[in-house]
């Protein structure tokens, strides 16, 4: 076998494509090696999204005593402090739980409603449910539910809490538009997502973003309004009674916040970059499990650039439901084909990374 111009020739003379090294990954790569290293890396952001949210509930339990105390001639006490931060962070930790308990009994039906899903019988489509159904056999799991996205728009997705409450859903462009070998490798991604519990952590890591998106609206309120009205009565107490003279909040009143303002407006970024971060190692870790149902690397590989192609954005999508789907469906990555644009920011990792690997995978 010869190596010309990045092509390899092989024994009876027929030019394949050389594939590059794969960046950062060692040549002897294989599924189980991939499949722990991205459960790994997820383990541990779901743990940096915990920590997180933690903190900042303890945040907004400091900026409440702050706002609270701001009148008071004594100034802030180092024990409300604390008791602020342990209270604060304990209540987030209970609303989380809460929010994760109606994203495990209700999140998959709302998702299924949010993009538009419409179940599908056997007699609807048999040869899409003749593919999800040796696929779940091939994985070791119940049929999920089949559903229709009409849609012109090239995507797919699968949802649900565990795999006995799994759906997978495909829009009517994208199923229009594969062969069964490339139906096969789409519908293995999605059945590897359910397989791995992706499924049920992709809705956990979102609601846990939510929350933080929206608590920190609420914290920037009360943080803004601690600020006006708070020291506004720490002033005309001191007045009154003399002891504040100066007039002014307290100086560590201030700075306490300050940095919870700071901090209210990083949390939620730093929350979306979590999930992203999240969504990016779980597509890698479905596409390798795909592989390995489907056996044919190929079918997934000539999906994926089909979808790659695509620059019809989806109609029922946002930015609480993008990152669920196979590629990223959001207008500004579809109609501009930045698919391959790899930054902290995007819900997916590049096209053409994944492309390489499952090749990689398949040669191996």
């Amino acid at each position: 076998m010869s190596s010309t111009n990045g092509n390899v020739t092989s024994g009876d003379g027929a030019i394949h494509e050389e594939l590059p090294a794969l960046k950062g990954l060692p040549a002897n790569l294989t599924f189980n090696d991939l499949i722990a290293r991205n459960k790994r890396n997820s383990a541990f952001l779901g743990f940096v999204m915990i920590v997180l949210i933690t903190l900042f509930g303890s945040s907004i339990g400091v900026i409440v005593v702050a706002w609270r105390e701001s009148a008071n001639d004594e100034g802030i006490q180092m024990p409300l402090i604390v008791s602020g931060i342990l209270f604060g962070g304990a209540l987030g930790l209970v609303v989380a739980a809460i929010a994760a308990i109606w994203s495990w009994y209700g999140g998959s039906n709302a998702i299924l409603r949010m993009t538009g899903s419409k179940p599908l019988e056997k007699k609807d489509d048999p040869q899409l449910f003749n593919v999800v159904e040796e696929l779940s056999i091939a994985a070791g799991i119940p049929m999920p539910g089949v559903y229709m996205i009409d849609d012109p728009g090239l995507n797919a997705f699968a949802t649900g809490r565990d795999p006995e409450h799994a759906a997978v859903a495909i829009t009517a462009g994208l199923r229009s538009a594969l062969t069964r070998d490339e139906l096969a490798g789409v519908m293995a991604h999605e059945i590897s997502h359910i397989r791995h519990y992706d499924i049920r952590l992709s809705m956990l890591m979102a609601t846990l973003a939510g929350i933080i998106v929206f608590a920190s609206d609420v914290g920037s309120r009360a943080a803004f309004y601690g600020m006006v009205f708070g020291g506004g009565r720490r002033g005309g107490g001191g007045r009154s009674g003399g002891s504040g003279g100066s007039g002014g909040a307290n100086p560590l009143v201030i700075v306490i916040i300050v940095l919870a303002v700071i901090f209210a407006i990083i949390a939620p970024l730093c929350g979306m970059l979590v999930r992203f971060a999240m969504s990016r190692q779980r597509e890698f870790l479905a596409d390798a499990g795909a592989v390995e149902l489907t056996r044919y690397p190929d079918g997934l590989v000539s999906a994926l650039k089909k979808l790659g192609s695509c620059r019809q954005p989806l109609r029922h999508v946002g930015k609480s439901t993008a990152p669920m789907f196979i590629v990223n469906p959001m207008k500004a990555a579809v109609s501009k084909g930045r698919h391959d644009a790899s930054t902290a920011f995007s819900t997916h990792p590049a096209l053409s990374e994944r492309i390489q690997r499952i090749q990689a995978l398949g040669s191996g």
